[in-house]
């Protein structure tokens, strides 16, 4: 059985910060690293932000390098993304994958388990 559930999502002002959190169990927890991807309406799912279970090395989009962390709890088998200084633009749901293996982590198709996502809304 595979699971990835999120959870933090939520409304925030513009300026403001959220946490949101990605719980993995099954053989998501087998793989090479997790991933945050996000889908506005009408727009095309992205990458967020990646992290690698071993090392802890960390990707990020460059749209929110700077404001937004990546981290794991290995014990916990959770991925955490720190989110500051949110913008409107930021407006979308949030979603947690799991990857197999290293390569280009921010290539959508490289992920074989996705969550259901986590809505985060940031008014203006």
């Amino acid at each position: 059985q595979v699971q990835l559930v999120e959870s933090g999502g939520g409304l925030v002002q513009a300026g403001g910060s959220l946490t949101l959190a990605c719980a993995a169990s099954g053989r998501a927890l087998r793989g090479n690293a997790m991933g945050w991807f996000r889908q506005a309406p009408g727009k095309e799912r992205e990458f967020v932000a990646a992290i690698t279970w071993g090392l802890g090395t960390t990707y990020y989009a460059s749209s929110v390098k700077d404001r937004f962390t990546i981290s794991r709890d290995n014990a916990k088998n959770t991925v955490y993304l720190q989110m500051n200084s949110l913008e409107p633009e930021d407006t979308a749901v949030y979603i947690c994958a799991s990857r197999p293996y290293s390569g280009t982590y921010s290539t959508r198709s490289e992920y074989n388990y996705w969550g259901q996502g986590t809505q985060v809304t940031v008014s203006s």
